[in-house]
């Protein structure tokens, strides 16, 4: 057995559909397949999200008028018989959004987060079934929400193993189908209410069955040939890495790689399954193999976060950073759910470099300022570079300013602002 993930990007329209079709017809034995929101529904949900909980009618029917569009226009593309039964699924789950929004928000903006976003991965997985069933593909419809079970973390929970263990099993049975779709990203807690993985958490769904299942290996379906050196949306000379160890996907997905979910490898690792990133444009290419490899290093690696915030955290007395003020800061943090991409403290100061969330920064600073004095900066970008050298170094600091630089062995981490 086998598991597949396809990513937003693999899905994004009709023809999208049809290529995933010709890739399952390619591979034989049981296959499940783990599915994200189609293209880029997740940001339209979002938008959505926003408009829910800030009351904003006007663009809350706008939104959701597009995302309704979208999707009718890619079944109308797929479906020649408008009787066909896909409507009536759709309709269905259009039909549940359109009552969870004229319900009044909570007070939990995450909680319904997760009750709305989850709304992406139903559709996408609904229209997959369904247009693979069109083909003669014995597949059926799986809602992993009944099967990964979470705490209630909302749109970051964590997976529950031991009652996850025994539902997956449960549940994930071939029987007479060659095929089993559902959804990543999503779970639910013991009382049946949905909660997320975190963003772009596909990959770990596809790397928990794959775990719970004994799985052979894990292909994850993007539109590059495989795990690259650098984003190719920052570097025109990247380079594949034809093969990775378990120990340096979970480094440079750690410190942000777009291409593997940080908490997608240690569940294959830890039952030695290979996890494959290839190519959904060109499914013959080899792509990335991830495994127990062994090797002295690879050429450098390049990680990119824009719109970063560095925080100076100082006593108010300049007393010094003592344990006691440093539990109480990521006690804030914690509390906040924020995740701290580079650190560095001195006897008077602690500086932190984090994501720009717009609605979680102004909360942290408001706290940190009732024990402290603080000050931050905007716009920065930090760059991770692993097996790094001066060259390298070099080559990404042209026309920037070096605000924090940590480094070890293998990693430079370089908070860097553009050169005005």
């Amino acid at each position: 057995m086998i598991v597949f993930k396809f990513g937003g990007a693999s899905v994004k329209n009709a023809d999208a559909v049809r290529n995933i079709v010709g890739i399952l017809k390619d591979h034989k034995g049981h296959i499940i397949v783990v599915v994200s929101a189609m293209g880029k529904i997740t940001n339209n949900l979002e938008r959505i999200i926003d408009h829910y909980v800030n009351k904003d009618i006007d663009g809350l029917r706008e939104e959701t008028n597009a995302l309704k569009s979208f999707h009718y226009e890619i079944i109308d593309d797929l479906f020649n018989d408008k009787n066909h039964p896909v409507y009536k699924d759709i309709d269905k789950l259009f039909g549940d959004l359109d009552r969870k929004l004229d319900k009044e928000p909570s007070l939990n903006y995450d909680h319904d987060y997760d009750q709305i976003i989850c709304f992406g991965e139903l559709l996408s997985t609904k229209i997959i079934t369904h247009f693979l069933q069109s083909h003669n593909i014995k597949a059926e419809w799986k809602d992993v929400r009944f099967s990964i079970k979470t705490n209630s973390a909302y749109r970051e929970a964590r997976v529950n193993w031991d009652v996850t263990r025994e539902l997956v099993n449960e549940h994930f049975q071939f029987g007479k189908n060659q095929i089993l779709v559902t959804q990543g990203f999503l779970g639910s807690t013991v009382d049946n209410i949905t909660t997320t993985l975190g963003r772009e958490g596909s990959d770990y769904t596809g790397a928990v069955l794959a775990h719970v299942l004994k799985a052979k290996k894990l292909i994850i379906w993007k539109d590059v040939p495989g795990v690259l050196n650098a984003d190719p949306k920052w570097f025109d000379d990247t380079e594949l890495l034809s093969e990775l160890s378990y120990r340096d996907a979970i480094e440079l997905a750690y410190y942000g790689a777009s291409i593997i979910h940080p908490k997608t490898i240690k569940p294959l690792q830890n039952k030695n399954i290979n996890l494959h990133v290839k190519s959904f444009k060109n499914p013959e290419a080899e792509g990335t193999i991830i495994s127990n490899v062994d090797y002295e290093k690879l050429i450098p690696s390049f990680i990119f976060k824009i719109d970063q915030v560095l925080i100076r955290i100082q006593p108010k007395d300049f007393s010094f950073i003592a344990e006691d003020n440093l539990q109480t800061i990521f006690g804030v943090l914690s509390d906040n759910r924020v995740k701290i991409n580079i650190m560095q403290n001195s006897a008077l100061k602690f500086l932190i470099c984090i994501n720009n969330d717009k609605r979680k920064l102004p909360k942290i600073v408001d706290q940190l300022e009732k024990d402290f004095k603080i000050s931050y900066e905007t716009g920065l970008e930090l760059i991770t570079i692993r097996y790094f050298d001066e060259s390298t170094i070099e080559r990404v600091t042209i026309n920037k300013d070096l605000i924090l630089e940590h480094r070890d062995e293998k990693n430079i981490q370089l908070v860097v602002r553009d050169r005005g």
